[in-house]
């Protein structure tokens, strides 16, 4: 039996599919992609995707967001590490001032109930854990990541008790289903989200399309480097915008100097 046909046919579809995912990354990758998404019209409901690291990054984080408005981004979720109760009251905290502190008397004319939740992914890596095993609990990881990008995780009114749930948008609205804009400042599990949220956009997987902009926030501890997380996402071009605290490392050419956004 002749088997080069096959061989013939085997070969011309790797190239063929390695071509194709060469055109969707270059379509996909923000640093060869650079067309501004659509306008989004008035009122309607946005999903926003925050990735909390642990200790100084959520820190770091939240103080970013202190001036967030939430007529704007309707629905908040946040990705904390498997063990971080830190991250995790410190976002139900934030939310509960969020609106008072945006409103301040004034009611909402887009009729959008404000709502936020938050998804716990296994760590990437945890501390000391030996090279050997990483790679292991980074695809966990990751594939957990896909999850939450999906979908949100039980749905809270923003401000309401920690112990109160309601009914998760994501069911019914397709327009939750994937975040609008993604926002992180540190930690691995940043990186394998943005890593997922290109996996499906290079797929063309449904509901994608015009989804999960990224902005990467450098830490403010990063003076003249980046960190190792902002040095991936910086040389893959996978972010749409990275911005950075301090001068020297926008002279460096490593992303964008909008002053110190931690307050």
């Amino acid at each position: 039996m002749n088997a080069l046909p096959y061989v013939f046919a085997l070969a011309v579809v790797i190239i063929t599919s390695t071509f194709f995912v060469q055109l969707r990354l270059l379509y996909v990758l923000p640093a060869f992609n650079v067309t501004k998404p659509p306008r989004r019209p008035r009122g309607q409901p946005t999903r926003l995707l925050v990735v909390l690291g642990s200790g100084g990054h959520t820190a770091e984080m939240l103080s970013i967001l202190q001036g967030l408005n939430p007529t704007l981004y309707t629905h908040r979720s946040y990705i904390i590490s498997r063990g971080d109760e830190f991250s995790a009251l410190k976002a139900i905290e934030f939310e509960s001032t969020l609106n008072s502190a945006h409103n301040q008397g004034k009611r909402d004319s887009t009729n959008i109930p404000s709502t936020y939740d938050i998804s716990v992914v296994p760590r990437a890596r945890k501390i000391h854990q030996p090279l050997l095993t990483t790679p292991l609990s980074s695809l966990r990881c990751l594939l957990a990541c896909f999850a939450v990008l999906r979908a949100c995780g039980t749905q809270r009114p923003s401000g309401s008790n920690p112990d109160q749930g309601s009914d998760s948008l994501c069911v019914d609205d397709i327009q939750y289903a994937y975040p609008d804009l993604i926002v992180a400042n540190g930690p691995a599990t940043a990186v394998l989200i943005v890593v997922a949220s290109l996996l499906l956009r290079i797929f063309s997987v449904r509901g994608t399309e015009g989804k999960m902009r990224t902005i990467y926030v450098e830490s403010w501890a990063r003076v003249s480097t980046l960190s190792l997380s902002g040095q991936i996402l910086k040389a893959g071009g996978m972010v749409n915008r990275m911005l950075v605290q301090w001068e020297t490392l926008a002279r460096n050419g490593q992303g964008e100097f909008r002053g110190a956004l931690v307050q």
